[in-house]
C-alpha cells in the first residue's frame, strides 16, 4: 500500500468526481455517467501509481466526453 501524497490527492479527487457523476446520473437517470461514475470510484483501488492513476483518470474522463458526444 502506498502512501504517497500525490496517489492520495489523486484517489480523492477522483473519488469526488465519481461521486458527483453518480449523483447526477441517478437524479437525471443518465446511464454513461453513473457508470463512469463508478469507475471514477472504484480505479484508483486498482491503480499502483499516481502517474497511472493520472492516466487511467484522463482517459475516463475523455472516454465519457466522447460517449455524451455520440448522443448517449
Amino acid at each position: 500500500m502506498s502512501f504517497d501524497p500525490w496517489s492520495i490527492l489523486l484517489s480523492f479527487t477522483a473519488g469526488s468526481i465519481g461521486l458527483v457523476l453518480l449523483m447526477y446520473g441517478k437524479k437525471q437517470a443518465r446511464i454513461p455517467h453513473l457508470v463512469w461514475g463508478v469507475l471514477f470510484i472504484v480505479y484508483p483501488y486498482l491503480v499502483p501509481s499516481a502517474s497511472w492513476m493520472l492516466a487511467i483518470g484522463a482517459g475516463l474522463g475523455v472516454g465519457l466526453w466522447w460517449v455524451i458526444r455520440l448522443g448517449w
